[in-house]
């Protein structure tokens, strides 16, 4: 080969010269990385209290691969999703992380569900240079200096939902109010949020209860709140310990004197808790099953579900078959693997809808926007069929009022 050859076949093929130099087995790698299939990690806790709601986003994330590879992928490639259980813990999920990403070589990072192991996932993706989509609740995930280019969030955050739940629950519930709340990122979080909301609004918070998260003992603290007699009782209190929660609570007796009122209702919560158990609690949700009713995609995401599960999908189902999604998205626009090519596709391309109406991406923090409901357990006697535990009362519209703005967030 002459020099002149030699440099049009690197320039065309865009490989170094010391790739050129390494020979076959150095081309036979590029090559198998190339046609092989499009790799996302996701660390999730499938173990521990948020053990259910793990398993939802899991389905969900299934569904979206299943829906990606019918089609033939993307660019030719299939995908595919590695799980690994991050035990509620962030070293656990940083160490999980970064396992997928030199290890099993993982291109992108969809998931977290706890809002403290998503900052430790964040810190190794960034370190890695791979896109991650966090699908879960964090109000630090898109704000500086935790954020980054390709650090993108799905999941509402405890921003947004204060400021949803919170405005309605003060037009509709009641002015006075006790917190309960997990003495963890997301629950302190819920607590100042709620607050912010109750008092700006011209209700009051009469009281507040941290609690250790995974110690769901609530009898010693209940009597001091009956005497208080708020209007409203909010309980940020996540997972199986929100079941706890309301068990003890409706012990008390405390359902006949004040409204119960949650951040987000969860459906295998309320499968696991009973009907009895979660009557008459409101709160707010990202998705709901019965939507299919009204929206097709809704419907395709549901039916898909009840044929490969049995089982409808929950909001953090939509999570993860929305993040899948996205990063296939992604891929498709940029024409590429390239976390960073990906990014700039998305931040140039906002809008999708892939399962309950149109979300969009903000560009100057990769937080999506979407709509909200809010629930309201159905008695026993109205439950409909297996899965019917809610009725929906309100839909809320995305709108960026409901977040930080751009400054406030870090982001010039």
């Amino acid at each position: 080969m002459t020099s002149l050859t030699r440099r049009r076949f690197l320039a065309t093929t865009g490989v170094t010269a010391g790739a050129v130099l390494a020979g076959p087995h150095f081309l036979r790698r590029v090559s198998a990385q190339a046609s092989g299939p499009i790799k996302i990690g996701f660390p999730l806790p499938l173990t521990g209290p948020f053990g259910a709601i793990a398993a939802d986003q899991k389905r969900g994330a299934e569904l979206a691969v299943d829906e990606i590879n019918a089609k033939g992928g993307v660019m030719g490639r299939k995908f595919e999703v590695l799980f690994r259980d991050d035990e509620l813990k962030p070293a656990t999920g940083a160490q999980r992380t970064k396992e997928l990403i030199e290890g099993q070589g993982v291109d992108f990072i969809v998931g977290g569900l706890a809002a403290h192991v998503q900052m430790a996932i964040n810190e190794q993706t960034k370190k890695a240079g791979k896109l991650f989509i966090s699908i879960s609740q964090s109000d630090e995930i898109s704000a500086k200096p935790d954020t980054s280019p390709i650090t993108f969030h799905e999941a509402l955050n405890p921003t947004i939902t204060g400021r949803v739940v919170g405005s309605w629950a003060l037009q509709n519930l009641g002015k006075k109010y006790w917190i309960v709340y997990a003495d963890y990122a997301w629950g302190k979080q819920n607590n100042a949020v709620f607050t912010d909301v109750i008092t700006k609004g011209g209700g009051q918070v009469i009281g507040s209860t941290p609690y250790p998260l995974g110690k769901p003992e609530f009898s010693a603290h209940l009597p001091k709140i009956q005497a208080a007699k708020p209007e409203v009782l909010l309980g940020a209190v996540p997972g199986a310990d929100g079941v706890s929660f309301l068990k003890q609570v409706g012990s008390f007796g405390m359902k006949k004197e004040m409204k119960l009122l949650m951040p987000l209702h969860f459906l295998f919560l309320a499968k696991e808790g009973g009907a009895d158990v979660f009557a008459d609690v409101y709160a707010g949700t990202s998705f709901y099953w019965e939507l299919g009713s009204s929206n097709a995609n809704a419907k395709k995401f549901v039916d898909a579900s009840m044929k490969k599960f049995n089982v409808p999908p929950d909001g953090y189902a939509g999570y993860g078959y929305s993040g899948i999604l996205e990063v296939a998205r992604g891929v498709e626009l940029a024409k590429s693997t390239d976390s960073e090519q990906v990014a700039k596709a998305l931040r140039a391309n906002p809008t999708y809808d892939h399962y309950k109406g149109k979300q969009y991406w903000r560009g100057c923090d990769n937080k999506a926007f979407q709509d909200m409901w809010i629930l309201k357990g159905r008695a026993a006697a109205q439950v409909k069929g297996d899965w019917g535990y809610f009725d929906t009362v309100a839909k809320v519209a995305a709108d960026e009022r409901h977040e930080r703005t751009c400054a406030e967030k870090g982001h010039v």
